[in-house]
């Protein structure tokens, strides 16, 4: 039951990210929302090789580290981020906020989740959700760098011109 919450909720972040392409309006944020839908689609993956495992032989099989090895979440690189960060100044980008504050929220609540679940089980159970609590820990400081970013922008911006 544990592992089809999971995945339940994998696929809800999925869905928000994929929806939130619609409300970034330029390339660097865009880019860096489709390469997160793709490691969510890794994290979906690896969820549902494990429930396969457990209905065929009724145990957890963690697919082999390369398939799941955690990768760099720097979803922007220097260029990017900077561009990013420009574009989000001078288009006044507030929506942005949001969608990264909702986006953190979603990451630091599924690390909270699976780092919970994987001190009350044992076994490879407890090993595959305590690499899923890894996966969105970088996740979520990923976001939470932005959004605290953002904020700081917008804190400093001089309103009302």
């Amino acid at each position: 039951k544990i592992f089809e919450y999971a995945l339940g909720q994998e696929k809800t972040g999925m869905s928000f990210f994929r929806a939130s392409i619609d409300r970034m309006g330029f390339g660097a944020a865009i880019d860096a929302f489709k390469k997160l839908i793709g490691e969510e689609q890794r994290h979906i993956d690896f969820i549902n090789r494990i429930l396969e495992s457990l209905k065929e032989k009724d145990m957890v099989e963690i697919p082999d580290s390369k398939d799941v090895a955690i990768r760099e979440t720097d979803f922007f690189d220097d260029r990017a981020e900077s561009e990013f960060l420009e574009q989000c100044i001078e288009g006044s980008m507030v929506p942005d906020v949001t969608v990264f504050n909702t986006a953190w929220l979603i990451e630091k609540d599924l690390s909270e989740f699976y780092e919970k679940m994987a001190s009350q089980t044992e076994g490879k159970a407890k090993e595959a959700l305590e690499m899923l609590s890894r996966w969105e820990k970088s996740h979520e400081i990923f976001f939470r760098k932005y959004r605290d970013k953002l904020s700081d922008m917008y804190a400093q911006m001089p309103w009302g011109g």
